[in-house]
């Protein structure tokens, strides 16, 4: 996997959390799933991350 699709995969989680934190101003039902959502992809690019460094030894 490139690191560019790492680097997406980690933006997108960024925007899904800041989006996540905004929803939770205006009391929206679902902003704790979003901010779960985030959460998730933030984790899918720190494996990764490791995995591909772990790989390239």
């Amino acid at each position: 996997m490139r690191v560019t699709k790492i680097v997406s995969i980690f933006t997108f989680g960024i925007f899904l959390l800041l989006t996540g934190a905004a929803s939770k101003i205006f009391n929206w039902s679902q902003a704790n799933l979003v901010m779960a959502i985030g959460l998730v992809f933030e984790l899918l690019a720190a494996m990764l991350f490791a995995w591909k460094k772990i790989n390239n030894k």
